[in-house]
């Protein structure tokens, strides 16, 4: 058998060296060098309107109407369309109510809502972080604006609470 030997194996080794060089100039200089800090008034990316909880609002007023349909271009979840100071505002209190709150909000109902203004396809929304009717408060979002879920309603809350002061079921 015959062997065949390399005359220029150097010349290989410099081409594949300096192709290697030449792609990573490339890569370093594609890379932008003078990398900015995000902007600090952008608070939140997500598909519903962003919670600003640094521009929390206490408003007071009274139910004009209760919206439980969903409407295009509104965020889900049932509306309180609430008369107050600033005039009418749409607050948004989301989709978990319990049973109980939903019955207790009809026209006419004073109420305090606790949350942030946001706007969603050109119109304002009071998204609501927390809502007081009749003595009972709701925590409706945490602290950055995410909706929570009820924790059950609210009258078996007392009732478990009186129960336990009491010594228990007998």
């Amino acid at each position: 058998m015959r062997r065949t030997r390399l005359t220029k194996p150097t010349r290989i080794l410099i081409l594949t060296t300096t192709g290697l060089l030449a792609g990573l100039l490339f890569a370093i200089l594609s890379v932008p060098l003078g990398a900015q800090p995000a902007s600090e008034t952008r608070v939140a990316h997500g598909f519903g309107p962003v919670y600003d909880a640094a521009h929390e609002i206490t408003l007071t007023g009274t139910v004009e109407e209760v919206i439980t349909r969903h409407m295009t271009g509104k965020p889900t979840g049932m509306h309180l369309m609430v008369a107050g100071p600033q005039g009418v505002v749409d607050a948004h209190v989301g989709p978990f109510l319990s049973k109980e709150m939903k019955e207790a909000l009809h026209t006419g109902t004073p109420v305090q809502l606790v949350g942030a203004m946001a706007s969603l396809h050109g119109t304002k929304y009071l998204m609501v972080r927390e809502l007081n009717v009749g003595g009972t408060s709701v925590t409706l979002r945490s602290e950055h604006g995410f909706l929570l879920r009820s924790q059950g309603s609210s009258l078996k809350a007392k009732e478990s609470a009186k129960l336990e002061s009491n010594g228990g079921a007998r």
